[in-house]
């Protein structure tokens, strides 16, 4: 998100939650998904699965695999 302040100035706003540990360049991914309120992050990098033990944010880590099985049952409703 930019802020205008003036014509000369902007401000982006982030926050960097840092929530894996174990590969620090997955937390890009990890920060979009909080940012966007997204209902999914899909992956299969395992360095995921530890979001499954932090309680806040809560982000519901899926596999690709697992993602498709739900579009396709979308799909038939």
């Amino acid at each position: 998100m930019k802020i205008v302040l003036d014509t000369n100035k902007w401000i982006t706003k982030y926050y960097k939650w840092n929530l894996i540990e174990a590969d620090a360049d997955d937390n890009k991914f990890v920060d979009c998904a909080i940012a966007c309120d997204a209902k999914y992050l899909v992956s299969d990098d395992k360095h995921f699965n530890s979001l499954d033990k932090i309680p806040f944010p809560k982000i519901e880590v899926l596999t690709a695999q697992a993602f498709k099985e739900i579009i396709e049952k979308k799909k038939r409703i």
